[in-house]
């Protein structure tokens, strides 16, 4: 005996047959990209990325520094101190010269191996008051910073959980846009992309931050030749 309910189900799949029935088995191939198509639309010299970059991550709160690769223990020390910084979470392939200026932290080095050994847990994390990592590159058109655990990066969790993220980009690793940037990254890898501190609102348009992610973001720029302003 078929049920109204069964009766139902099969008059639903026999349109969508129907409708499906002229498809191709296989799906058509993706269209060239139209003549002219501009894969940025900045002037790609060092220059202006950093200043777009800069802009863009100001529009979304976060908080830009400049330096020069010889003052960043100086101003990654001085940042901690004005954060009042007391615990710091960092990924065990940290550049040591990082934090050669660094006094009065205790560092919580998160070591993960395949094992889980060496992983700083959750609740650990979260008692941290700052967070340390370098990044994976840089998109100046959009204001984003992407994460794919690579050298300097550790877990995403070190970057999810703290509450104050302090990150560190190099003049190299800022792309023009995201059609220059996503042929730089291995799809294969957790990617965590940041566009300033984590943000939500609700129905009201009430910002909330702090939610998904760290509520203080400071991005330090380190440029080659640069001063801090």
């Amino acid at each position: 005996m078929i049920t109204p309910a069964e009766n139902s189900r099969e008059r639903v799949l026999a349109r969508i047959r129907g409708a499906l029935a002229d498809r191709p088995d296989t799906p058509p191939e993706p269209s060239a990209p139209r003549p002219g198509y501009l894969a940025a639309h900045l002037p790609e010299d060092r220059a202006t990325l950093l200043a777009v970059l800069a802009e863009n991550l100001a529009d979304y709160r976060a908080i830009v520094h400049r330096c020069a690769p010889s003052e960043l223990p100086g101003l990654l020390a001085r940042l901690l101190r004005e954060h009042a910084t007391r615990t710091l979470a960092v990924p065990g392939d940290l550049p040591a010269g990082w934090l050669t200026d660094v006094r009065d932290v205790e560092l919580l080095t998160d070591t993960a191996d395949p094992t889980g050994a060496g992983a700083l847990t959750a609740e650990r994390l979260a008692a941290a008051d700052s967070t340390l990592t370098g990044c994976a590159l840089a998109v100046a058109e959009t204001g984003t910073i992407v994460l794919d655990a690579g050298p300097a990066q550790g877990r995403r969790i070190l970057t999810l959980v703290p509450d104050h993220h302090l990150c560190v980009v190099r003049a190299d690793q800022v792309q023009a846009s995201l059609p220059r940037a996503l042929p730089l990254l291995d799809p294969t890898r957790p990617q965590t992309w940041i566009s300033g501190p984590s943000a939500t609102s609700d129905i009201e348009l009430d910002r909330v931050e702090g939610v998904h992610g760290p509520r203080r973001l400071e991005v330090v720029l380190v440029v080659e030749g640069d001063r801090e302003p």
